[in-house]
């Protein structure tokens, strides 16, 4: 990796915020010496000292939002000095980890048979996709589970999308665990069969992505990409054990895809991949791949033996919002020419995404930062990703995302996340006139 890489990777980290210790000193404040004074006489100074001092301490804008969850939680550092690590879904929010779960939703109405893809994808084409990043929950019924799928698989059909993507968390106890398991917001193998069978009726091409959800992974190593697990070989034992049940579902519902890992930096290069995936493979008759993120990608080999690679693409572009697309078309290319000039024809976008608000450009993964709204920057953001695609002959992009609950024809709310895309009619513009462009893809010879 170069210096001039290292300089500009530098602005950007690869770390999320967790609330561990807003937490531990919440805990000690509870746990202080109470005063003898009477609650009356001190309250009023209480109260003048936290509006006084709250900012000081906190920042102007405490409150930033997780991904897959559409409530706000209390962060203590600003994104400005501490930008947050930089791919878009960060930590999955299980409850049982301590994070806030995904905003509650009303029940869907009863759906009928979604619309079906006009020309579904075929070897050599590209694909155009979406992330549905889904939490389940335990309580969910069968009949909610496939009412939402048919909705969501509706709206990706209105933005001419020909394939999807379902990413899913799955949890462990720490960065040095060697324990992989479901957990409360991981779909069950039969939800996950409902939704893979109502979207692959609707003509779109699956993909099935399980994550390593980052709620419980501490500062400042506390993301997927920088787990240490104490025994390697017995991580990957019971990293088999996890899947087995959602590939036999990739498998019985004809998946595409099956992405084996995610953003894990730290375990490439480890020969219980080979293991891991030949397993894999007689499992699942598709594609076996993974998801690397973008600068590991661009910083040298991802050393992972899968048929195909897929990279979470959230490339810092230093450039102002005013900036015309071309400028950022130079700025991608910038990039991807650091890795290798020219076509590329077997690397799939598997995310692409960025906040629809003022300075995004900087940090288009930063997830925390919530800054003036700014619908233009997303929109000219997808414009310029998608260009890039077409002329590098690519084989596709997924955007990030659309949360499985979420009613995705609704306008976003002030207190959703500004990487929410549906509902913005400038980005879904785009999208649309991405997805059915005459891009005819990177080839049948191209795929793996």
């Amino acid at each position: 990796m170069n210096d001039e890489m290292n300089h500009q990777m530098n602005d950007v980290t690869h770390h999320d915020v967790t609330h561990d210790e807003d937490e531990s000193r919440s805990k000690q404040g509870k746990a202080a010496r109470r005063s003898k004074v009477p609650l009356l006489a001190i309250l009023p100074v209480t109260v003048t000292s936290l509006v006084i001092g709250l900012p000081f301490v906190v920042g102007d804008h405490p409150l930033r939002w997780r991904p897959g969850s559409l409530e706000p939680a209390l962060v203590l550092r600003d994104s400005a000095t501490d930008p947050a690590r930089t791919t878009a879904h960060g930590s999955a929010t299980d409850p049982a980890a301590g994070g806030a779960g995904p905003e509650k939703t009303e029940e869907p109405p009863p759906a009928g048979p979604a619309p079906k893809v006009d020309k579904p994808w075929k070897a050599g084409m590209p694909e155009w996709g979406v992330q549905i990043f889904w939490e389940d929950k335990k309580d969910r019924d069968d009949a909610y589970i496939e009412n939402q799928a048919r909705r969501q698989a509706a709206y990706l059909v209105g933005l001419k999308a020909n394939a999807v993507s379902v990413s899913f968390p799955f949890y462990t106890e720490g960065r040095t665990s060697t324990k992989l398991a479901a957990g409360r917001g991981t779909p069950t193998p039969e939800h996950l069969d409902t939704v893979l069978r109502v979207f692959h009726e609707a003509g779109l091409r699956t993909t099935v992505r399980p994550t390593l959800d980052e709620a419980v992974l501490v500062p400042p190593e506390g993301w997927r990409g920088n787990i240490k697990p104490t025994d390697k070989d017995a991580w990957f034992d019971a990293y088999g054990t996890l899947l087995g049940p959602y590939l036999d579902v990739a498998q019985r519902r004809q998946a595409a895809t099956f992405v084996i890992g995610t953003e894990l930096n730290s375990m490439e290069g480890h020969p219980g991949w080979k293991g891991l995936i030949a397993a894999a493979e007689k499992r699942f008759k598709g594609e076996v791949s993974y998801d690397a993120n973008w600068d590991n990608y661009v910083g040298g080999h991802i050393d992972v033996p899968v048929e195909r690679l897929g990279v979470d693409a959230y490339f810092p572009v230093k450039v102002p919002d005013d900036a015309p697309v071309e400028q950022l078309v130079d700025g991608w290319n910038t990039w991807l020419d650091k890795k290798s000039k020219g076509p590329l024809p077997r690397i799939v976008l598997a995310e692409a995404g960025i906040s629809a608000m003022d300075g995004a450009y900087y940090a288009p993964g930063d997830f925390y930062a919530r800054r003036k709204l700014n619908p233009t920057v997303q929109a000219n953001w997808y414009k310029a990703v998608c260009q890039v695609v077409r002329e590098r002959k690519m084989t596709g992009v997924y955007w990030w995302s659309v949360t499985f609950d979420a009613d995705p024809k609704a306008a976003p709310k002030e207190h959703d996340s500004r990487l929410n895309f549906a509902g913005r009619p400038d980005s879904e513009r785009e999208i649309r006139a991405c997805f059915g462009s005459d891009y005819a893809g990177p080839g049948a010879d191209s795929t793996p």
